[in-house]
């Protein structure tokens, strides 16, 4: 160590570092210990330890991920038998010496010389040092808490970015990059860069949009903030709505008692109560705005607040998949559900020792490499030895990095055998109907029992040539709307509410569009609307749609579009039609006339009334 700082004195370096090769079989003194760690501490010298035997697992009790870097997931874990008391001792000291410099993360920097040899294999050691983001925890008007946060889990990405260089010269310097802007036109002609500006896409107009605008336009922020919008209970925050790419570690300032003491009150009283916080957080002032949960994590070394994103509406994506408990014939026996059980049991990850009270993780993700990474690293590497060569198969440990412990895979033969046996994959063999030109193109004029259109337990049968290609129906397409909103609404999967607000969603993006192709896709939205309305009894819903829509129509002076809704004769429901509905006959026939509004309305309209909805979009 004294040499170390000896050397480096007035000198650039990237980390002073010191690696100890012992087998700790030689008598040493204790004295000198905590000396010894201030200086380190102080001088910022990181020190790892090789061992020539495994260092034995302890519970910790930090966030620390049991186990080393196990490539093979083969090794055992625990010291070998014969190890002296001195060693013992040793171990002890050394565990004692890495603890206090890099806490329970520290016990991951001792190795045994089969470890290193396996570290050797391995390119680009995961960073763990995180740089402190100093902040004020707002609750309200009038509390304030500072504090200071670390980035605890973050989405690891290669660093290097690709660059383009000349192929024989291998010099960035030798490649000039230059855009040309040119007008659409016969000549090509060249248009200078300052005489160009943005535009955004709106419907079939282009909407400009200088720097200026993008500038005013952008959400203002005053500065970094994190700041408690209000508290809920932690069963409300599903797991599934966690996102981002960061996990951040909320911790009170340092040398501050004050933020401490306020802090760790907040943190175990969301314990005691099961509850977490619903905080507004912002890197900075030209950061994206979020929103997110932070919830309190408590150990017996330290406590913090773990903050986690929170989608917004935008964010999130709704599906809608066929339930299986509606069909008998997937209903599992007793026998497989058993047999599946018996299977996730054998397959467990997790093995605990009931007879020591602790828990072992077999497969360490946070101990294992990325194996993209390693086969970039490993191919950059040849490439960059034998440049003419072909690239080389992948590695071989880089391909068990991912394979299952083998004493998991020992486990399950037997619960796997089983399911194989109670689940026997048959070859299915989809059996098309036989439908002939008669089906197809039937004389819906001739006369008899048989000239009567068939109807099924739900009601008519919509048959079209385009259904005979189509897979499994589970939303409301861009491409066959109208036939998809029939065959929703007798599947039965989803309410009539919930598919026909996917159906008023598509006939809104046709109208924006304000191009006639779409416009009569809407009407073939409309009409099935109507027709599958009166067969389920949702008159009300369609009257109260065709009228948001009529309002619609005015506002944004689609008055060519409602002319072709007054030719097709698309009205409101009336009791003639649905005993359900409260409109007459006069008011249905009523309802078609778009009144004119005057020219100073109109020209209102047509000067801003798509502003807000352009907003909206962007």
């Amino acid at each position: 160590m004294d040499v170390i700082q000896q050397e480096t004195v007035g000198k650039k370096f990237d980390k002073r570092h010191i690696e100890v090769f012992t087998d700790l079989s030689s008598p040493f003194s204790k004295d000198q210990l905590d000396v010894i760690i201030h200086n380190l501490k102080q001088s910022g010298i990181s020190l790892q330890f090789f061992l020539p035997f495994p260092l034995g697992k302890e519970d910790g009790t930090g966030d620390r991920g049991d186990g080393n870097l196990r490539l093979d997931h083969h090794e055992p874990s625990f010291p070998q038998k014969g190890i002296t008391e001195q060693q013992k001792e040793g171990i002890e000291v050394v565990k004692r010496v890495m603890i206090s410099l890099e806490g329970e993360d520290g016990l991951d920097e001792i190795y045994s010389f089969s470890e290193s040899l396996r570290q050797l294999c391995v390119f680009k050691k995961i960073e763990r040092r995180s740089v402190p983001w100093p902040c004020q925890l707002t609750i309200g008007s009038h509390l304030s808490i500072k504090i200071v946060a670390y980035k605890s889990i973050i989405q690891e990405k290669i660093k290097k970015t690709w660059t383009v260089v000349d192929a024989r010269t291998l010099k960035k310097e030798d490649i000039q990059k230059e855009t040309v802007y040119c007008l659409n036109d016969d000549d090509e002609t060249e248009v200078p860069k300052e005489d160009t500006i943005q535009g955004f896409r709106y419907g079939s107009d282009i909407v400009p949009f200088s720097k200026v605008d993008e500038e005013q336009m952008k959400y203002k922020l005053e500065g970094k903030c994190f700041s408690v919008l209000g508290f809920c209970r932690s069963s409300q925050v599903q797991r599934k709505f966690f996102m981002g790419n960061q996990v951040l570690k909320v911790f009170a300032a340092k040398d501050d008692e004050a933020a401490a003491v306020a802090l760790s009150s907040l943190i175990h009283a969301l314990d005691e109560l099961n509850m977490v916080a619903i905080v507004r957080y912002a890197y900075d002032k030209r950061a994206n705005l979020q929103v997110g949960v932070a919830f309190p994590h408590i150990k017996d070394a330290y406590e913090c607040l773990v903050y986690i994103q929170l989608p917004f509406m935008e964010d999130l994506r709704q599906y809608m998949f066929s339930s299986l408990k509606n069909n008998k014939k997937y209903t599992p026996t007793e026998a497989q559900l058993n047999a599946v059980d018996a299977l996730i049991d054998s397959m467990s990850l997790v093995k605990k020792d009931e007879e020591e009270d602790t828990i072992e993780d077999l497969f360490p993700t946070t101990k294992i490499p990325n194996p993209e990474f390693q086969r970039f690293f490993q191919c950059l590497l040849h490439r960059a030895l034998y440049p003419q060569e072909p690239l080389p198969p992948i590695q071989q440990h880089i391909l068990n990095m991912l394979d299952p412990p083998t004493e998991v895979t020992a486990k399950s033969q037997i619960a796997l055998s089983e399911i194989k046996t109670l689940f026997p994959l048959t070859e299915a063999i989809k059996k098309k109907d036989q439908i002939t030109a008669q089906d197809i193109f039937q004389d819906n004029h001739e006369e008899g029992p048989d000239s009567k259109k068939r109807k099924t337990e739900e009601g008519d049968i919509h048959f079209s040539i385009s259904s005979m290609t189509e897979g499994s129906v589970t939303s409301v397409g861009s491409v066959n709307p109208a036939e998809n909103f029939r065959v929703l609404v007798r599947q039965k999967n989803a309410s009539f509410e919930e598919v026909s607000h996917q159906l008023i969603s598509r006939i809104e993006q046709f109208l924006d569009t304000n191009e006639t192709l779409y416009f009569m896709k809407s009407m073939d939205c409309i009409k099935a609307f109507r027709e599958e309305a009166i067969q389920f009894s949702e008159e009300q819903r369609f009257n109260s749609f065709l009228k948001a829509l009529q309002e619609k129509v005015k506002m944004k002076q689609l008055n060519h579009f409602w002319e072709i809704v007054v030719q097709d004769g698309i009205t409101l429901i009336s009791k003639d039609e649905a005993s359900g509905s409260s409109v007459t006959a006069e008011e249905a026939k009523k309802f078609l006339a778009l009144e004119e509004k005057p020219d100073e309305e109109a020209a209102i309209y047509e000067e801003g009334g798509d502003v807000d909805d352009l907003l909206d979009m962007i």
